[in-house]
């Protein structure tokens, strides 16, 4: 038998671990603290801003660089850049060139990005460009679209304020864009006008605004329309179609202008180039049957003083 336990003894008592509890406590206290802030901020804390949006996604999705060479942007830059240096070369106009920039077709054939520079981010592209001018205005022998071959770079601007164009090898679109001038038009009558069936129809009383007109350069300056030689002295089928024609006469001063400066710094070798290649030219120019044969004479004269500075020159 178990032996009967005396009144004086009593069951052992468990006495309260106070670190433990202390260290509940704490746990529970660093939850609720965790818990307080991750609740404090409010529901649109998480959302991007309209600029945290844009700036995202051009990170996430920067453009690439062959694709600056065909983009709208960059067409614009170089649209507005060849009115620019055309108003720049006929030395007036400078707002009538800007709002006529507005109402051209720039188009690009066959835009290839040629190389890129990873310090600059400068792309460089080249395309065959075709400029279609507006209803209303024509260059020297009254053509309307122009083309050239040209190379382009892209790169952003030094204060961060979008990307510039350096054009090159533009002068074929420049230069006659420089003479640009006003057309007469031929207004149809009313009754001559032929209605478009698959139109739909006008209701009663409508009249039909007219299209804006493209404004147009003034004529240039008697100072820079006169041609580089004396008209009085005018002999040939070629001197006097430059003579009578004011655009012509700004080809043929600024090609002047150009052989002056380039006899000035070229060697001896350049220079004897230079001077045979100019009788051929002036012989090609007076054999011209009419003003947009001599306009195109003049540019490609241009274009070949060019190449014979710069060592590209090949005889034809």
């Amino acid at each position: 038998m178990e032996p009967r336990r005396g009144r004086d003894v009593h069951e052992p008592v468990r006495k309260t671990n106070w670190t433990t509890i202390a260290l509940i406590g704490g746990l529970v206290l660093l939850v609720l603290v965790v818990a307080y802030f991750a609740t404090r901020g409010s529901s649109d804390q998480d959302k991007l801003t309209g600029n945290d949006l844009v700036q995202s996604d051009q990170q996430a999705k920067p453009q690439a660089p062959e694709k600056l060479c065909a983009s709208k942007s960059t067409y614009d830059l170089v649209k507005r850049d060849l009115f620019k240096r055309a108003a720049q070369l006929r030395g007036s106009d400078q707002a009538a060139f800007d709002q006529l920039s507005g109402y051209a077709v720039l188009r690009m054939e066959n835009p290839v990005m040629e190389s890129e520079d990873a310090a600059t981010r400068a792309v460089s592209c080249s395309g065959s460009l075709s400029l279609d001018l507006p209803p209303g205005v024509s260059v020297v022998g009254g053509r309307r679209t122009l083309s050239a071959d040209v190379n382009y770079t892209v790169q952003p601007a030094a204060d961060g304020s979008g990307n510039v164009v350096l054009l090159r090898n533009a002068d074929a679109i420049v230069t006659p864009l420089a003479t640009l001038s006003r057309t007469a038009q031929s207004v149809q009558e009313p009754s001559t006008v032929v209605a478009d069936e698959t139109a739909p129809s006008a209701p009663p009383g409508a009249v039909s605004a007219p299209a804006p007109e493209a404004p147009a350069p003034s004529p240039p300056r008697t100072a820079t329309a006169r041609p580089s030689f004396d008209c009085a002295n005018a002999r040939t089928h070629g001197e006097t179609a430059v003579c009578s024609d004011a655009g012509l006469a700004a080809l043929d001063r600024n090609m002047a202008a150009q052989y002056g400066r380039s006899m000035a710094v070229a060697s001896p070798q350049q220079q004897a180039l230079l001077r045979r290649t100019r009788d051929r030219f002036l012989g090609y120019r007076d054999r011209c049957p009419n003003n947009a044969c001599i306009g195109d004479s003049y540019i490609g004269r241009m274009r070949e003083i060019r190449d014979i500075m710069e060592g590209r020159w090949r005889p034809r």
